[in-house]
């Protein structure tokens, strides 16, 4: 009688040690990335936090611990990355960053996979009543110093571009095409801090003002200076592209001297190889251009502080609540 009452007990006691390695089990699934930290990458423009913080409310429900963003200019972005100082960046444009993967090893350094946000569209604006007025739609117009003189913001006679800071990608798309559509005699591309530039030009626009412009979606110009309405793109007499001749005509036709462009998530490949959990986690999230420009243009008007920024993510993943879940449960998958 003692020997079965021993035996009930001892067998009891295994059923609950199984139990709790189950459970253990479970919770490790769950979290698979408990005890590894992340060291997430952006540029210096803010708008890029709102898409970066999300990627990391996703890393943290899966066990990571993310450290606060910090900021690098891409080509150094890249860099870091790929020799491990940090961990991804959920910025990195597919055609317009190329190089800049290239140069920091490639796919032997670094890892992308998946599109993070699909249709990006870039190119050169001007204001919609200029336009009409002078019969304007392509930027090799802007050789005739006549029509280049009506956008002289700084009175030298030449059109003043607003254009890209130093060391973006899209700074070197802009030097090309001066030199390839000859506009270096009557066009000034102006650079420095695009935010600041870009608030100029706004207030020239609202002064009425003819306006030149370099932007890109998404972000928060578009939503201000509204193409069609408020301005209009500039197409270019033909496509031309460094180290290239790659045609940028868009499927509607148009040539904006830009290819549509992807964002995608750049990892260091060492540590997604240790991490597949992440690694899917970064090849599955889809976030659209249209509320990323909605975002932006929230921080535009002001709610740009790290507490509104949170606050946008988290309402962005209570809305979206299934499509997140879903991103996780494909990343917890992948762990198992």
């Amino acid at each position: 009688m003692k020997r079965t009452r021993l035996y009930h007990i001892a067998r009891g006691l295994l059923a609950l040690g199984f139990v709790a390695f189950g459970m253990a089990a479970q919770a490790a699934d769950d979290l698979p990335g408990k005890g590894v930290t992340v060291q997430p990458l952006k540029s210096s423009l803010a708008e890029e936090a709102f898409q970066t913080l999300l990627v990391m409310r996703a890393l943290e429900k899966l066990g990571y611990t993310a450290l606060p963003m910090k900021d690098l200019e891409p080509a150094t972005e890249h860099l870091a990355i790929a020799n491990g100082d940090a961990t991804f960046m959920a910025n990195h444009w597919s055609l317009l960053h190329a190089d800049f993967y290239k140069n920091s090893g490639g796919d032997a350094k670094l890892w992308r996979k998946g599109v993070y946000s699909d249709g990006a569209v870039q190119g050169y604006l001007i204001d919609r009543k200029t336009a009409e007025q002078h019969n304007i739609t392509n930027i090799a117009q802007l050789k005739d110093p006549a029509i280049a003189k009506l956008f002289d913001a700084d009175g030298d006679g030449k059109a003043d571009l607003t254009g890209c800071n130093p060391g973006w990608g899209c700074e070197l798309a802009i030097e090309n095409h001066l030199t390839a559509y000859q506009l270096r005699d009557t066009v000034t591309h102006k650079q420095g801090s695009y935010a600041a530039l870009m608030a100029d030009t706004i207030a020239r626009f609202k002064q009425d003002k003819p306006v030149l412009y370099y932007t890109w979606t998404p972000y928060w110009v578009s939503a201000v200076l509204r193409p069609g309405a408020d301005v209009v793109w500039l197409q270019v007499p033909f496509s031309s592209s460094r180290g290239g001749n790659a045609d940028t005509q868009l499927p509607n036709g148009k040539n904006y001297g830009f290819q549509a462009n992807q964002e995608q998530i750049v990892a260091n490949k060492a540590f997604v190889e240790k991490n597949p959990a992440a690694a899917k986690l970064f090849e599955v999230m889809k976030l659209p251009i249209g509320d990323i420009n909605a975002q932006n243009l929230r921080m535009s008007q002001g709610a740009n502080t790290q507490q509104d920024l949170e606050r946008h993510t988290d309402a962005w993943i209570r809305v979206h609540r299934p499509l997140f879940d879903g991103w996780i449960e494909e990343a917890r998958a992948a762990a198992r």
